[in-house]
This record gives structure tokens, sequence and C-alpha cells, in this order.
């Protein structure tokens, strides 16, 4: 006779490890639950089974599975069997459901089912922390043994590791699903902002750019873009990349000049380990930058030594770290950027001629803005208007004559310093204009020796028809940068669906 309770219990393990085996294959948490409810009803011979999952921010029981019922329970977590199998850690075992005082009978009531006897166990998680408890109701014949509360608590324990384990792969699918959303979003943020539309400017100069832009935009051969400190050279660059098809691939930027000679090689081609004392292994900037765009400004600072090595990597498509001996194949477009005059470094032998040839393929110069005055105004308005949308304050705008001072600028800084004007003058524009006294320090006169027609204002288009001229354009190219997507584009403009709806009626811009 003692051989039969040893068969069974060999049985219901082996029934338990067959469905521990079922559970380490579900992914996702209803079918989980499903399934553990209904494998559990099957072991135990009983009607029902319910888990109710505890909810410690509401201090609620929660149940998602009530197996025969489809009911998702929620209730206060001091209450019923449940509830109290939650909070003393033990095991319930109730003969008599009704004439027990800890049964809640309102379950009952709602699901329209009658409970005549109940099994509870609590379930807790590898912490030893109780996360629920585990419920089957009505045992088919008789009432629940001591066998099937061991039965049940094996299977709580590996149920609870079983949930843990599906929750917390749906919060990091979640995340991960969040993550890539994130960079779906930031990808077309910049590839809208360092697109040719984001190079502001309606005059020949600045056009003459974008159209070169476009035209190379398909190819990959080398840029060297030139022109003062401050007028967007790396804006160009990275124009360059976004519009190309490397766009989805590393933009990787360097200013030469920031470095010290001695580390210049190790950033740009690596370095092995232990070459001197302490040091590491690390990957060079062309190696980071394969499949992708190598931006290097203030290149004509390079060392010579470091010169011949960068034709070497142009001309062979490899590199070799500082103290390797083993090259590497690399694939980098090189865009390159300077304010020197590097034919007079050339003369005076601080370039070589051959790696000025590598890398001036096409040759983009960018004017500086005391050049092209004419532009100033719809800079201005542009970085005021950004500003404005990045901290999340109510739109403002310029009075005229701030206008026509900024216009009237020496600007030796150019662009950039035009930028850090606007964003001063807004952080401390007193109200919704802003006024010429807000010119606090004033603007660096210009040192023209006659003013430049652009500025005269007979022959300037009327103010408001330049600002709507803009605002048009914007709109446009938000909404082309976006596909058309009227939601997205009035995100990237800061203004509500209607409120760009509005102006595109305004405007006959296809509503």
């Amino acid at each position: 006779m003692a051989s039969v309770p040893q068969t069974e219990l060999s049985e219901r393990l082996t029934a338990i490890l067959a469905i521990c085996q079922k559970m380490s294959s579900e992914r996702e948490l209803g079918a989980l639950l499903d399934l553990i409810a209904r494998e559990a009803t099957s072991l135990l011979d009983c009607d029902r089974a319910s888990i109710f999952l505890l909810d410690r921010a509401n201090n609620e029981l929660w149940s998602k599975v009530a197996l025969g019922s489809g009911e998702i329970l929620r209730f206060d977590a001091r209450r019923g069997v449940a509830g109290t199998t939650v909070q003393t850690g033990g095991i319930i075992n109730v003969q008599d459901a009704y004439s027990d005082p800890r049964f809640y009978g309102a379950i009952d009531d709602r699901t329209g089912y009658r409970t005549r006897n109940l099994l509870a166990v609590p379930m807790r998680n590898q912490r030893n922390e109780i996360v629920g408890a585990f419920e089957v109701l009505n045992k088919r014949v008789g009432a629940f043994t001591t066998r099937d509360e061991q039965s049940l608590s094996a299977l709580a324990a590996h149920a609870a590791n079983a949930i843990e384990t599906v929750q917390l792969i749906g919060e990091l699918k979640r995340n991960h699903e969040q993550l890539e959303q994130q960079n779906a979003d930031l990808r077309l943020e910049m590839e809208s902002r360092y697109s040719t539309h984001g190079i502001i400017g309606r005059g020949p100069r600045i056009q003459s750019v974008v159209q070169v832009i476009e035209r190379i935009r398909s190819s990959n051969v080398n840029v060297l873009i030139t022109g003062e400190s401050g007028t967007g050279k790396e804006l160009v660059a990275r124009a360059i990349h976004y519009t190309s098809p490397r766009r989805k691939q590393p933009f990787i930027a360097l200013n030469c000049a920031a470095l010290p000679e001695t580390l210049v090689e190790s950033e740009l081609f690596g370095i092995e380990k232990g070459v001197a004392t302490g040091v590491e292994r690390r990957v060079g900037l062309f190696e980071k930058a394969s499949g992708g765009t190598l931006f290097l400004d203030e290149i004509g600072d390079l060392s010579l030594t470091a010169q011949a090595k960068m034709l070497r990597v142009l001309q062979e498509r490899v590199v070799e770290r500082v103290g390797g001996r083993a090259p590497v194949t690399v694939d980098v477009r090189l865009l390159a950027a300077t304010n020197k005059n590097l034919d007079g470094e050339i003369t005076k032998g601080g370039f070589r001629e051959d790696l000025f040839y590598r890398i001036k393929v096409i040759h983009i110069h960018l004017p500086s803005l005391r050049e092209i005055r004419e532009e100033i105004p719809l800079l201005a308005i542009h970085f005021l208007r950004e500003y404005c949308r990045e901290t999340s304050r109510p739109p403002l705008e310029f009075a005229p004559s701030v206008l026509r001072q900024l216009a009237a600028g020496n600007w030796p800084g150019n662009i950039r310093q035009l930028r850090n004007e606007v964003i001063r003058l807004a952080a401390c524009a007193r109200g919704n204009r802003i006024e010429e006294d807000d010119l606090l320090f004033g603007i660096p006169p210009s040192r023209d020796p006659a003013p430049t027609p652009a500025v005269r204002p007979a022959k300037n288009p009327p103010l408001r028809k330049a600002i709507e001229d803009l605002e048009r354009q914007m709109i446009a190219d938000a909404l082309e940068n976006t596909r058309q997507n009227q939601q997205q584009a009035a995100r990237l403009l800061g203004l509500s669906r209607q409120g760009l709806i509005n102006k595109m009626k305004r405007y006959s811009l296809g509503v």
C-alpha cells in the first residue's frame, strides 16, 4: 500500500516539471497566467484557478486570469482569503468557504460563481518577497489535501519566477520599442535640422552652397569647406552627410586645433595597448567613422606627420594604429574645413600639396556674415523661433529697428556670434517683443565705409513680407521633411496642429 502514495508523488512531480517547462517557453503575461491556471486545475483536479498579483503602490490585488470566467478582478489587498495569504505568508485551506469569515463573497457575487472550498498559497519571487497569491477553487472530489498544498506551493514558486521573468522581458521590450521610436524621431530631427533645408538664406551666395550640396548628395567625394570662424562650416558638413546615402551611419567630428599634437595621431588612427606604460587599446576616429563621414575642422593645424598618415589612409583606405602592425580597412568619406589659406600654407611648407588636392575634390566657400547682410533678418528670426521652441516659451518677435541694427552690425564672429546675440536678447527680453532697449551693449558697428545696399530701406522688401516669406518657407520645409504629416510638422515648428492648418490656409500650402 505504501507504494501507491510514492507513485502518486512521483507522478505529481513529473507533472509539475512538465508545467514548469511550458511556463519557461511563454513570453506574454496574459498567456502565461492562463497557462498556469489551466495546468493547476488539471493537476489538482478542481474547477478553477486564480492568480492574484500584488500592486504594492495601490495596496491592491488584481487577477488577470480567473479560469472559466474571464473576469479581471481588483480589490483591497487586505480582503479575502487571497489578501490574508499575502499579508501573513501562510497557506490557507478552507473546507467551507461561506462559513469562513476570511472569505470575500463579493467576488462570487460579481462573477456569478459559487465557491465551496478553496486552497490559497503565497507566491514568492527569488528575493523571497511575496508578490501575490495562488488560489484553486472547488475540488471536484472531496476537499483539498496536504499533498495538494505541497503541490500548489511548488507550482506557485515556479510560477512567481516565470511571471517576474515575463514582466521583465515585457518591460525590456517596451523600453526597446521606446528607444527605437526615440532614435527614429532623433534621426528625423537630425536629417531635418542638418539637411539643406536647415541652411537659412535666400540670396545667391547661400543658394549656390545649397545647390552644390544637392548635386553631390549621392557621391562619396571628399569636400573642403572654407570660411571664417563662425560661418557654419560644420552645419554644411552635417548637411552633406545627412543628405547622403551615409546618413544612417556615424558622423564623427574632430577639431584638429583643439588637440595637442602628441594626441592627434592616436585620436585619428587609434593606438595599441602597451605602446607606453598604462596605455590601453583605443579605436581611432577613422575606424569609428567607417561606413559614415569623418569631419575634420581646422585641418590646416595638423602636423606634417599626421598629414602624411592621413594621405595614406585616403589613398589606400586602411589605417594603422599607433604601435600597431596590422592595417585595418576603413570606408570613410572625409569632409575637411579650415579658416586658413591653405595655398599660402603650402607655399610656406606647412601643408602638403598632395593632401590638399586629395581633400579638395569639391570646394565650398562660405561667405562671412558681412558679405550677406540681406540674410541677417531671416537668420535672426530663425534663431529666435528656435530658441522659443527649445525653451518652451511664448513666441517673441523683433522690433523693426532692432532688425535694422542687427543687419548693420560688423559680426566678426559671423553666424555663431549672431545666434548667441539673439539668444541673449531673447533671454533678457521683458515682453513678447525685443526692443532697442534690450540691446544692452549694442551691436558691433559696421566697419564698411558706406551702407550696404542690402540694408537700405528703400530697396528692401517690407519687413512683414520678409517675415511672411520666411514663415511660408519654414512651413513648406517642415511638411516636406515629415512627408506632409501635419502633426509632426506642427511639433517641429512649435505650433499646434490647428495653428499650422490656419497658416497653411493663409499661405495656400495644400489645404
